[in-house]
This record gives structure tokens, C-alpha cells and sequence, in this order.
């Protein structure tokens, strides 16, 4: 039976994460009606982190892993869970477990009224640089696009799968997805979740290898918005 809801999540050297990560999101969506399937990404892990998802899909097929060959990146991680992804409603989030799959089901809820749910990260588990990094680069998207989003930075998300055709497969998806759905047609909201801190793993987040990437990045997805059709395929946009 074809899953409703599958939910697709990047990991890069999560191995110790890997297990209470599946354990929490089949806790809180294992039994959503229509069924669910859970699709563990792993973009060339260099530790034990497939070995991992092995284990956890042997133990329950609603557990499904994909490995890329070479390493590729978030973008390409979450795009490669995307094109596996079987359900009508997707969910996203990261695989470090900062992000909470509790919070899944009242997202869930609200594409009643909405295309794309966003969580907005209220209280911030991070350090100081990182939250610094996301104001500046918040305001650089207010400027350069004219994004009014919060937290496009967090990737706690649920979406209808029509939402897909609305935006392009690049490296830095992951990071303007809310601005280039809304831009495309789709109804975006956001609601704020919770975040906690990291306990298991390394980040993989570093501010200077990051900026020349995000200015080009912003370059991009400007000129594209500007070329990009507005209509949601299946849906009427406000309605």
C-alpha cells in the first residue's frame, strides 16, 4: 500500500543519531492515517551511520534507506528522499535530532488552510555565531528577495507533494524552498517548533565556507523568481 505521508531526512556521520531519530519521528507519526514511511538519506556517511539505517530497516520496513555513492551534499540528499518519496504529504527535517518529529502532527494539521508548513525555531538551541549567521543571512533575503519569512534556515517542514513542482533541484534548495514555493504559488505558513540542542555527532555548519556559497546562492534564486511561473499545479493560490 502506497504510503500518505513519507518523511525524508538527510544524514552525513549521524551514526549515533540514527536510532533515536527513528525510534522519536515513528513514535509521533507511526500511526498517521494512510500509513507513513520514514526515508533515512545517507549522503556518503564516513562513519557507521548506514550501517545504522540497515539495522533500523531490518527491523521495520516502514524504514527505508537511500546511500549516495559520493557525497552531495543536503540539497542533493533531501531531492534524492524527495524522488523516493511515495506519499502525498512530505515532512523534512534534520537528522541531527534538533529538530523535534513531536512537532510533525500539528504541522500536519495546518495544511488544512496551507501548501507548506515551516517551522519557525522560537528558542534557538544553538551557539552564538550560528544565530548571528541566520540574522544576517535573514536580512540579506529580506533585502535581496524580499522574504518576510522568519526561519527559512529551519528544515522542519510538511508539504504537499504538488508543492515539489514549484521549485527547482539546485544546490541550496534546502535553504530558500519556502521562498521559491510561495514565489511559485503555493501557500506558505509558518508555526513556531521546538529545538534542542545537539547530543550526539558533529555539526557540520561553518560560517566561511557558507558565505561566498550564499551570496551566489541569492544571486540565483533572485533572477530565477523573476522568470518563474506562479501557479500551483492542483490548487488555486488563496483559496
Amino acid at each position: 500500500m502506497t504510503p500518505k505521508l513519507s518523511v525524508v531526512v538527510p544524514v552525513f556521520d549521524e551514526a549515533d543519531n540514527v536510532d533515536p531519530l527513528a525510534t522519536q519521528v515513528l513514535a509521533a507519526v507511526g500511526n498517521q492515517p494512510g500509513g507513513m514511511e520514514l526515508i533515512l538519506v545517507d549522503d556518503c556517511s564516513r562513519d557507521a551511520t548506514w550501517k545504522r539505517i540497515q539495522e533500523q530497516s531490518a527491523k521495520d520496513p516502514r524504514v527505508v534507506g537511500v546511500r549516495h555513492e559520493q557525497n552531495r551534499g543536503q540539497s542533493a540528499a533531501l531531492w534524492t528522499g524527495f524522488k523516493r518519496a511515495s506519499g502525498t504529504i512530505i515532512a523534512t527535517l534534520d537528522g541531527d535530532l534538533q529538530n523535534d518529529p513531536a512537532d510533525l502532527p500539528m504541522m500536519i494539521g495546518k495544511l488544512a488552510d496551507a501548501d507548506l508548513v515551516c517551522g519557525i525555531r522560537t528558542k534557538r538551541a544553538d551557539n552564538f555565531v550560528r544565530k548571528v549567521s541566520s540574522r544576517i543571512a535573514r536580512w540579506a533575503r529580506r533585502i535581496a528577495l524580499q522574504s518576510t519569512f522568519l526561519d527559512t534556515g529551519c528544515n522542519l517542514r510538511v508539504l504537499r507533494r504538488e508543492v515539489l513542482e514549484t521549485v527547482p533541484a539546485f544546490d541550496g534548495l534546502h535553504r530558500f524552498m519556502p521562498v521559491l514555493a510561495k514565489s511559485g504559488g503555493a501557500i506558505v505558513c509558518e508555526v513556531p517548533v521546538r529545538h534542542h540542542p545537539r547530543r550526539a555527532g558533529i555539526s557540520k555548519y561553518g560560517v566561511w565556507n557558507r558565505l561566498g556559497r550564499g551570496i551566489r546562492d541569492l544571486i540565483m534564486v533572485g533572477l530565477f523568481i523573476r522568470r518563474q511561473l506562479k501557479v500551483l499545479p492542483g490548487r488555486t493560490p488563496g483559496k
